[in-house]
């Protein structure tokens, strides 16, 4: 029925263009928003289910505490439900006395860096294994060889906090092989070996920043971690496991209560917008009274004049929807993406929206579409 009356639904709609212009920004605003904000929750939620449960931080139990001695790998090795662990070390440097800092990772050359966060971190065995040969050298990323014309064979003077056991705070790496960090910063880093750090520097030798533990059982990872801490809390190195996917879910909620924030923003939003664009609607329904009464004498029932207002509500309201969600999803996600990497508006997101168009467009239309159904042709033609 619809699609035969499609070019009277049409011009119904474009009766008021100024009107069906402001209700379709309305709508169009507010569903970007409904986008944005929908889909960056359900983003985090996705990025945080992919977060890995298994891989284990193990860190010293206060912040900024004593460092954890490497004789320890051995310990955490032991404990029940552990597979693997590694460890690793940092420090910050500059190169040639630029204001930007360059991030030193200092790792044990071996397969297990390859594993750890195989969708961010790419690297070739080759690579490591130079790495491993050549003690002063440096993975770089094509980000920062781009960035200060860096090329595998260079040598780059660093110039660091860490004082070497010369008394020489510049560390000289030779670069002998690529890194690929799909993560923010990849402009920043480069992947050291630890055992030339550990061999030249004159402080805190023995030690590292933290361990990493590969639980046999995602499922257990929580016991393991709880396992971990007891091994440790008697030693002069107490020690704070937590999951890769935990330390997500903290980060995450340093920002505050964002499922609260989002459904109070988007409630309050929808709820607006379905007042504003009814009270639009009663204004459009009674201004065309004369023309609905004109179709009841023609012989369109109350059902039928009540589809034909919905329909009008339906497609400005679904159109303005779908042009808001794909303005998030196309333009706006897009650039978030470049500072919260794996960013994206699920699916879901999108049926959702259209869904809560065709609720406005219905709450919007109730009243007005019931009133003009009811219509009296008699008082509607003598303008009554």
């Amino acid at each position: 029925m619809l699609v035969k009356y499609l070019p009277l639904i049409w011009s119904g709609v474009w009766r008021k263009p100024v009107r069906t212009a402001l209700i379709f920004l309305q709508v169009f605003v507010g569903f970007a928003l409904f986008g944005i904000l929908q889909g960056m929750k359900s983003g985090m939620d996705k990025a945080i289910a992919g977060v890995r449960a298994d891989v284990l931080y193990v860190g010293p139990a206060v912040m900024g505490g004593a460092r954890l001695p490497i004789a320890g790998l051995s310990r955490l090795q032991s404990v029940p439900g552990v597979k693997t662990v590694s460890f690793n070390d940092s420090m910050l440097g500059t190169y040639r006395n630029s204001t930007e800092s360059i991030f030193v990772l200092c790792i044990p050359p071996g397969e297990f860096f390859r594993t750890l966060e195989p969708e961010t971190v790419s690297v070739q065995s080759k690579d490591l294994e130079a790495l491993r040969k050549i003690r002063t050298g440096v993975l770089i990323t094509p980000d920062i060889g781009r960035k200060y014309g860096w090329h595998i064979g260079d040598k780059i003077p660093l110039i660091t906090g860490t004082v070497q056991a010369s008394g020489s705070t510049t560390w000289t790496f030779d670069i002998v092989g690529m890194i690929l960090d799909h993560e923010r910063g990849e402009d920043s880093l480069v992947v050291a070996n630890y055992y030339y750090l550990d061999e030249a520097r004159a402080l805190n030798k023995g030690t590292v920043g933290h361990f990493y533990a590969i639980a046999a059982d995602p499922k257990q990872a929580a016991a393991v971690s709880d396992t971990i801490d007891r091994t440790f809390a008697n030693s002069a190195n107490a020690t704070l496991t937590t999951s890769f996917r935990e330390r997500t879910q903290l980060a995450m909620q340093s920002l505050g209560d964002l499922n609260f924030a989002i459904r109070w923003i988007l409630s309050a939003v929808l709820v607006a917008l379905m007042f504003s664009t009814a009270t639009m609607m009663m204004q459009t329904v009674r201004e065309r009274a004369p023309e609905l009464a004109v179709l009841k004498t023609l012989g369109f029932g109350s059902r039928a004049v009540f589809t034909f207002v919905a329909a009008e509500a339906l497609l400005v309201c679904i159109a303005a929807a779908l042009t808001g969600l794909a303005l998030a999803w196309i333009a706006l996600f897009p650039l978030a993406a470049k500072y919260m990497p794996g960013l994206s508006m699920p699916m879901v997101v999108v049926a959702f929206g259209i869904l809560g168009a065709v609720l406005v467009a219905l709450f919007s239309v109730s009243v007005p579409g019931l009133r003009a159904a009811r219509l009296n042709i008699v008082d509607a033609l003598a303008g009554r």
